[in-house]
């Protein structure tokens, strides 16, 4: 399945959250992540995370889609991180 992800997270969490993200994902945008992942990791991941994070304070957004090719991605402006998996 392909994910996005995106997090309001505390600053002093920030950087704990970002380095388990970046081992799953590709990071695109300060607070996005996205990219090809499969349900056990991402539920892997998303118990790391639960770890890290202070659940009344902090938020993260999971958005799961089955199909890559039901969506399509553009940008405006430059894009930080190019995916070849996304047209």
């Amino acid at each position: 399945m392909y994910v996005i992800v995106t997090y309001d997270i505390s600053e002093d969490r920030v950087n704990k959250v970002r380095k388990i993200l970046k081992r799953y994902l590709n990071w695109v945008q300060n607070s996005v992540f996205e990219g090809e992942i499969t349900e056990s990791k991402l539920e892997k991941c998303k118990l790391e995370l639960s770890f890290i994070i202070e659940k009344e304070i902090d938020s993260i957004y999971f958005y799961l889609i089955d199909n890559k090719y039901s969506f399509r991605k553009t940008t405006l402006g430059i894009e930080k991180d190019v995916t070849d998996n996304i047209y």
